[in-house]
């Protein structure tokens, strides 16, 4: 079936499932904006690999069992166990497990299995005026952040960052979850600071880098990600916004690098506050002697700026991770390193 075909079947496949759409106004006169219902226990939930494959097929029963543990009924997309190179089947698989999800009545919410690489090459093939008529809440992070901006772009639909459902599920990530998801709670996010029995802080320290407070719509997610959506009609408008971002692996000349090209692109001018996460596994290129610290990158860019903004916020890939709502206004304070959702 080509792509035409497969879409017309997905608008008719749709049009019982677009009653009772919630909209709201945005604010600035634009077009009414979808809203995803809340999850309840019992929903149906499908889980989709719009990205990287599956190597160890355990891992999709651990999602299983995780979505059960929620108090979820989970299904499986058509092409979840699907092997094309690195992916999880081709872009066209990819992209019509994730419209499926969109138009079935029966499913309440939408979760990425896992990250990878991949998520990007699914956004031409999708159909965003069908999805807006059936918003749906959306869950995932790291390459899901191109899907996960790619989406709001398009639909304006609040899309979240937060664990992908093989991620490890423990008490903290599964209580923000939960806040957000199930309970429509607008949390303050906040990371403990922790002493574990020394003197002072050594893990999560939040370091204010630019004093202040900022409001905005939230937006961003892995830093590699969505630096290569810049110039593509995929990534957010990113005037007003706060703009969070998290790493993975990457050294740290190319953390620099990506920086760089929000900075050209005008992107770090137009924002207005930097949220930064987990930078896991962020080091220097070789030995470490003669390069620049972490930090020193960071300071490059945001010190002085007149952004506020701060480092420790706990998403990304960490064990302990907050559930954030991309194109959900809110407020922060680098001071303080605490934001929260109005």
């Amino acid at each position: 079936m080509d792509r035409r075909s497969l879409l017309k079947t997905f608008t008719f496949a749709g049009l019982s499932a677009l009653s009772g759409i919630t909209t709201i106004k945005d604010g600035n006169d634009h077009p009414q904006i979808p809203i995803p219902d809340k999850l309840k226990p019992g929903d149906t939930v499908r889980l989709i690999a719009p990205a990287g494959v599956i190597y160890q097929k355990d891992r999709i029963n651990i999602a299983l069992e995780n979505m059960r543990a929620l108090g979820l009924k989970p299904t499986l997309g058509k092409h979840v166990y699907d092997r094309y190179g690195y992916f999880a089947g081709t872009d066209h698989d990819r992209a019509q497990d994730i419209m499926a999800a969109f138009i079935d009545p029966d499913v309440k919410a939408i979760f990425a299995l896992v990250g990878g690489w991949g998520s990007a090459l699914t956004l031409s093939h999708l159909d965003f005026n069908l999805i807006r008529k059936n918003p749906k809440i959306i869950v995932g992070y790291s390459d899901i952040t191109a899907l996960l901006n790619g989406i709001y772009t398009k639909t304006g639909m609040i899309t979240y960052h937060g664990p992908n459902a093989t991620s490890r599920w423990n008490n903290f990530t599964t209580k923000s979850a939960k806040s957000i998801l199930f309970d429509g709670i607008n949390p303050h996010y906040k990371t403990p600071q922790h002493k574990g029995g020394a003197l002072t802080v050594h893990n999560n320290r939040v370091q204010t880098i630019e004093a202040g407070s900022a409001s905005g719509k939230l937006v961003g997610g892995n830093l590699t990600v969505l630096s290569s959506l810049v110039g593509t009609p995929y990534l957010p408008d990113m005037k007003g916004k706060i703009l969070f971002l998290e790493e993975i692996g990457e050294a740290i000349y190319r953390v620099d690098r990506m920086l760089a090209t929000l900075e050209l692109s005008g992107i770090l001018n137009d924002i207005s506050g930097v949220i930064l996460g987990g930078f896991t596994r962020v080091e220097p290129d070789g030995d470490g002697f003669g390069t620049f610290a972490l930090m020193d990158v960071f300071e490059r860019y945001f010190k002085g700026s007149g952004k506020p903004t701060y480092y420790g916020a706990l998403f990304g890939h960490i064990e302990q991770k907050h559930t954030i709502p991309i194109g959900q206004d809110a407020t922060m304070d680098a001071n303080k390193g605490i934001f929260r959702l109005l």
